[in-house]
């Protein structure tokens, strides 16, 4: 085991930046880091925890890492301190609010945060309760609404705008945003296929998102949801509360021995071929920029899209939406997959022409389909319709297939995802405000 001491001096203590910092890192790493503080621990890994802390000015710090890459582990949280959380463990007073090392104006960011949910504020509201140097320095209005031309009047007299997947900012709420005197779109998501990034660039609006939160949360979504659909257990479950235990119905296929094909072998790609492995499965991957270092280390093989779908007894979607990837499942490339083949979708809907698919799903096409994602998705995900009618006509088709499985986006939603994208979002904020580089959150035309 490893420990690290640090007196706290500074008298804003251990405040919501330098815990945001510090979770985020030991994340990364299997060890664990305990952090005591005032006579209480947290997990390193949890920044609700180490705010729970208080740890203050007169305080000591202890950090103590025990595990198989301990070494590395508290190198990496040693830097961490030393680089970002100097001013808050060192003893440096903290500069008068409104001023930085430069003695320029440092204003508070007014954000606007759309489609705002309970989880959203768990961790938003805690990272952005100090105000001034050293911290996020931000103002967070909350409103349940989407973003979209109904709504974007809202956005009036804030700096920023922070959005996810299902909000509309296309070319006309763009140009009112510009109106309404935004200068920042912050996307609280990897994805921009929502954002007309040339309406924002001619309307001088930065676009930052967060490039990596989770990757893991969304493979292991991938394969839950696919072994879903592949053992019938959202039937098994339902037959179960009926009091029936008969089988018929819930006949699945062993995954052992069979193929996978991966769609885009980005971080969360990787993450499924390594769970493909671990099943005992071959992997076939393709992607526009294939990482060769990957067929190095034999987790899979590059083929063309055209043999990946042939050969796959398993295929799943990991591809950022792009108009060469628009209905990359379409009529043609899923009548050469296999009848048997097995379908997951947790990246973009669009991904799969989704009147191709139900029209195969028709011709008993498919052992099983996973959807956390579908075109046609946007008016129903994240919103509570249980006491409504299923007007939309995909989801309803969709649904009444018993192979398939359709979840509402949720592949993202675990604590640590939630944790990192409120941490990224809102370093991008602070970056932005403080006119530091943006490294690989802008996203560019």
């Amino acid at each position: 085991m490893k420990e690290l001491v640090y007196q706290i001096t500074n008298p804003m203590g251990v405040h919501a930046r330098p815990c945001a910092l510090l979770a985020q890192c030991c994340v990364d790493f299997k060890s664990i880091v305990t952090v005591s503080a005032n006579g209480k621990t947290a997990d390193g890994r949890n920044v609700l925890e180490l705010l729970n802390l208080r740890a203050a000015a007169g305080d000591t710090l202890i950090l103590q890492v025990n595990g198989e890459d301990e070494e590395q582990a508290t190198e990496a949280v040693r830097r961490v301190i030393e680089r970002e959380l100097k001013e808050t463990l060192s003893g440096d007073t903290p500069m008068p609010y409104g001023s930085n090392k430069d003695n320029k104006e440092k204003s508070l960011l007014k954000i606007a945060f759309f489609g705002t949910k309970d989880y959203d504020r768990i961790f938003f509201s805690e990272l952005a309760r100090e105000k001034g140097s050293g911290t996020y320095n931000s103002d967070i209005q909350y409103f349940t609404s989407s973003l979209g031309l109904e709504t974007v009047h809202l956005a009036a007299g804030f700096d920023a705008v922070c959005v996810f997947v299902n909000d509309d900012v296309s070319r006309r709420v763009v140009e009112r945003l510009k109106e309404c005197g935004v200068r920042l779109i912050l996307l609280r998501c990897s994805g921009f296929n929502n954002v007309d990034l040339e309406a924002a660039k001619d309307c001088g609006i930065t676009v930052l998102r967060v490039p990596v939160y989770s990757p893991y949360a969304v493979a292991e979504y991938a394969m839950a949801i696919l072994q879903e659909a592949n053992r019938r257990l959202h039937k098994a479950y339902h037959k179960i509360k009926d009091n029936n235990f008969a089988l018929s119905g819930l006949l699945g296929l062993d995954l052992h021995n069979k193929v996978a094909g991966i769609v885009g072998t980005g971080k969360i790609g990787i993450c499924m071929a390594q769970l493909c492995k671990g099943y005992g499965m071959t992997v076939l991957g393709w992607d526009a920029y294939p990482n060769e270092e990957l067929v190095k280390e034999e987790l899979l093989e590059y083929v063309d899209k055209e043999e990946l779908f042939r050969r796959s007894d398993l295929i799943s979607l990991h591809a950022p939406l792009f108009p060469e990837t628009y209905h990359i499942v379409n009529e043609r490339s899923i009548a050469s997959m296999k009848d048997t083949a097995m379908l997951v979708n947790t990246a973009r809907g669009a991904l799969i022409d989704t009147e191709a698919l139900i029209a195969s799903l028709k011709k008993g096409k498919f052992h099983a389909v996973a959807l956390d994602v579908y075109e046609g998705e946007d008016e129903n995900v994240y919103t509570d319709r249980s006491d409504q009618i299923i007007t939309d006509d995909i989801t309803a088709r969709l649904l009444m297939f018993p192979q398939v499985v359709v979840s509402s986006h949720q592949a993202f939603f675990t604590r640590e995802a939630m944790q990192a994208i409120a941490v990224v979002t809102m370093e991008n904020a602070r970056n932005f405000n403080e006119g530091n580089a943006f490294g690989k959150a802008e996203v560019k035309i």
